[in-house]
């Protein structure tokens, strides 16, 4: 094993404690000792990677970026309908919340850093806009290849982001029975309804 991959393990390890942390504590009462008992590394190794906890929260955001970018860009890339891109848009963050729904809860505590810490608003300012960009740019190929009904594009991405973003709900709060499956079929098909050609 080279020495680059060990980094980027160890950086893995501990990056997934911090999530584990703020998912369970939040960002304020979140500690560095946390995460350092959370990793099972010394303090030390966690501060030879990051200086702070602020900084290990920025990489968060950016570790999720990365790792959810590459799929996403990919649904956009690939040669299928736009509502097929949509419904692979769908399935992926369904997939994804029941992997880790942790990833979702501690988005709660970055919208809230993002509206205190001007660091952290820029950075997931930047992401909700890339994302918004990605689901633009399927919705005008839709209506571009008249599958989908001439509408204000950027309102009906806006609407799906936030209906996505509906998961984050369900990892706080008690969903009344209503899994995370059966709501995600719900709305993709709501929308999408809305969205193509009769």
């Amino acid at each position: 094993m080279d020495a680059n991959t060990r980094v980027d393990q160890r950086k893995e390890q501990i990056l997934s404690a911090a999530l584990n942390v703020v998912a369970r504590k939040g960002y304020s009462d979140c500690r560095m000792d946390d995460i350092v008992s959370e990793a099972k590394l010394s303090k030390g190794a966690i501060y030879w990677y990051y200086t702070s906890k602020k900084e290990i929260f920025l990489s968060l955001v950016n570790h999720w970026v990365n790792r959810f970018g590459v799929t996403l860009n990919h649904i956009v890339e690939e040669d299928h309908s736009a509502s097929d891109q949509l419904k692979a848009l769908f399935r992926f963050f369904l997939n994804a919340f029941e992997e880790n729904p942790a990833v979702f809860k501690s988005e709660m505590e970055f919208w809230a850093l993002s509206s205190r810490d001007e660091d952290f608003r820029k950075k997931t300012n930047k992401v909700y806009h890339e994302f918004l960009n990605l689901i633009e740019e399927i919705i005008q190929r839709g209506v571009d290849s008249d599958e989908f009904k001439k509408l204000d594009v950027k309102v009906a991405a806006l609407s799906i982001m936030i209906n996505i973003e509906g998961l984050v709900w369900l990892a706080l709060f008690d969903s009344n029975g209503v899994t995370a499956k059966h709501y995600v079929d719900t709305i993709s098909e709501f929308i999408l309804a809305g969205l193509t050609k009769n």
